[in-house]
């Protein structure tokens, strides 16, 4: 394993390891209610890192295993039920991992002590988890390149209910990779082999370097839908100068909800925004040189959002939560965008909206969940 990567913290990655944190978080406080609620299910839930790495950065900064601990260890409701798993086929990453947990504050706590393997993440592994039926578990997959990451490994692990998983993807390492014969099984195993032939071949095409990225970057998003991954979430980190895209965080669930989540996590992580929609995007030289543009001005997502639902929602009749889960999906839109938007269209008479329960037509303002909006004819 290439140490370099944790010599020193930089700020992608303490936005990465944040991300991860703040989605654990959430994600174990649900868990955790619906299993008060069915006592009669399992009452264990796990957190799961393939690729855990030292646990400290050389400038001691805390790497993702111990914040993820901390916030376990923060609730005793936690402790008596979550198991931890950490790999690293680095031996010495794991001995430091070891050293860095035992001096959490607390560890003790937990019902279930932290354990530790020293293995490659491969095909074993992925069949081992897809012949298990598996507790709800968060999943954490950081490989330093792309040996190891493949379709199998994440199908096997968002299978079973209450399993969500974020994986780094190395964009310019898989980026290198897709044509080079030598290292194909790999990529095979990443897209999937027909798939793989279509990509190369939509590369062969001349693009310039975005148009390569989201290519691949799509390609890479409908391989994962259809292995088991209803929902698809990536977050785009740039080098140091903002000149290129370094990698991807990539989410993946098969319940809205997490999706939501995440995508609210990820938005307010963003580096930029637009009309108060995120980019989706960390780009370091973005937090120092904000400066606004002309075409920032001439760019108004909310604008296009009111447009892409005047046309596909013409003369229907819908309630809010059913719009915003069919519409979101794949769109950089959260629910305060969608909000906003109906409510300037209520306030234009747009549409109207009612709440079926009271009868009660949106306070001034504001546009609650519990809204039945029905859209005009089309123009």
């Amino acid at each position: 394993m290439n140490n370099e990567f944790f010599q020193e913290q930089r700020e992608q990655s303490i936005i990465k390891a944040r991300i991860v944190s703040k989605y654990f978080s959430t994600w174990a406080s649900i868990i955790l209610a619906t299993q008060k609620r069915y006592p009669q299910h399992a009452q264990r839930m796990a957190y799961i890192d393939l690729f855990a790495g030292p646990g400290r950065y050389d400038d001691q900064s805390k790497s993702t295993p111990l914040l993820v601990l901390e916030t376990i260890l923060s609730n005793p409701d936690l402790t008596s039920r979550m198991v931890t798993l950490f790999n690293d086929k680095d031996a010495a990453n794991i001995e430091s991992l070891k050293t860095a947990i035992a001096q959490v504050p607390g560890i003790k706590k937990l019902k279930y002590a932290p354990s530790f393997y020293n293995e490659e993440v491969g095909d074993e592994i992925a069949k081992m988890f897809s012949s298990k039926s598996i507790v709800p578990t968060f999943f954490f997959v950081d490989p330093w390149g792309y040996k190891g990451l493949s379709l199998n490994l994440v199908s096997s692990i968002i299978k079973d209910w209450g399993c969500d998983c974020v994986f780094f993807f190395n964009y310019n390492r898989v980026n290198m990779g897709v044509n080079n014969d030598a290292i194909k099984q790999h990529m095979a195993s990443l897209f999937g082999g027909e798939r793989l032939d279509e990509l190369r071949n939509q590369l062969l095409d001349t693009l310039t370097t975005d148009e390569r990225e989201v290519i691949v970057v799509q390609e890479l998003c409908d391989a994962l839908r259809q292995n088991g991954s209803r929902f698809v979430l990536p977050f785009r980190f740039k080098n140091n100068n903002g000149a290129r895209t370094s990698h991807h965080l990539i989410f993946l669930s098969k319940n809205f909800r997490g999706y939501e989540i995440m995508k609210e996590i990820m938005a307010k992580e963003s580096s930029d925004t637009k009309d108060g929609v995120a980019n989706f995007e960390y780009n370091p030289r973005e937090m120092y040189y904000r400066q606004g543009t002309l075409f920032d001005l001439l760019s108004r997502p909310l604008d296009e959002l009111q447009g892409m639902l005047i046309e596909q929602y013409a003369g229907r009749t819908i309630d809010f939560l059913e719009l915003y889960e069919e519409h979101s999906v794949d769109r950089p839109y959260i629910k305060k965008n969608y909000k906003e938007v109906l409510r300037t269209m209520f306030d234009t008479g747009l549409i109207s909206a009612v709440n079926p329960k009271t009868n009660n037509p949106p306070r001034k303002g504001s546009f609650s969940d519990e809204m039945r909006i029905t859209f005009g004819g089309a123009v």
